[in-house]
């Protein structure tokens, strides 16, 4: 599970970087005009800022995912609670869970991902980048943890909807036993789409993030405090569409990630369960 998270990042990366730079507002016309000028003027590189956080992030980030999902779920089955009920909020917490573990090394990353002004070669290392907001900004929510809000928004909306569409609709997927390909057809099916839904119910909490752990447009006032502030102001300002920036490369990458992630997820679980 951890080695198929980090194929998907390595491959999927630059999708987030330009996802990123859309939402920071750094004038970008699209993901393509994007797409251009990052590999114009910071060369392929360019397309991996930043991404040594997520690299260590991803295994520890994976485990909580999956693990407190199961806690959840078996904390929350009741008689009286319907199942997709019960997966929904399961998610909800395992992605509450989740933020609180990876907000550290997002912060990091976002910062590394917007600095378009240095090559790969110049820029400053993860620890360096680190170390200094550390130092300058210190380690709680004016820090390491700064967005933690907008992150546990992310994360528990886009678990909330990805786990409880999965789990409730994959009963009308065919047998795996009378029909597999039907059934691996299915199942990647389901997974993208619950990615691709899940992507789009919680993009408006990705972009507050991204405002507020990223640079100020003016850096010696602090523009982007709160979730709901980074919300408003970026719809008064912005308008509504501006609270859907980099949609299209976020679902080009948490799509497919959701399908492979969920097959993975499923087929380790049966192992384990038969196994144990």
């Amino acid at each position: 599970m951890g080695l198929s998270g980090l194929v998907e990042v390595c491959l999927m990366y630059p999708l987030d970087v330009v996802k990123t730079r859309l939402q920071l507002g750094q004038q970008d016309k699209g993901m393509v005009d994007c797409f251009v000028k990052t590999y114009r003027h910071e060369g392929f590189g360019g397309f991996y800022k930043g991404i040594l956080p997520p690299i260590l992030a991803e295994t520890p980030k994976r485990a909580t995912k999956f693990f407190t999902f199961e806690q959840y779920k078996t904390l929350f089955t009741h008689s009286d609670i319907p199942m997709p009920v019960t997966m929904s909020i399961a998610g909800l917490f395992s992605g509450l869970t989740e933020a609180v573990v990876i907000c550290p090394f997002e912060v990091v990353k976002v910062r590394m991902q917007a600095d378009r002004k240095t090559s790969v070669k110049e820029q400053r290392s993860t620890a360096a980048v680190a170390r200094e907001i550390y130092k300058t900004e210190g380690f709680g929510v004016s820090g390491l943890y700064r967005g933690i809000g907008a992150t546990l928004g992310r994360h528990g909306a886009w678990n909330m909807v990805y786990f409880g569409l999965y789990h409730s609709c994959k009963e009308v997927i065919p047998d795996a036993k009378s029909n597999p390909t039907s059934n691996l057809i299915g199942r990647i099916g389901l997974g993208f789409t619950a990615g691709s839904l899940a992507s789009v119910f919680n993009i408006p909490f990705d972009v507050a993030k991204s405002r507020i752990q990223g640079p100020q447009p003016n850096p010696l006032t602090r523009k982007y405090n709160g979730t709901a502030q980074t919300i408003a102001l970026v719809y008064k300002e912005e308008g509504f569409g501006a609270l859907y920036k980099g949609l299209l490369p976020k679902v080009m990458r948490l799509g497919p990630g959701g399908a492979v992630m969920l097959i993975v997820y499923d087929e380790v679980y049966a192992w384990l369960k038969k196994n144990t």
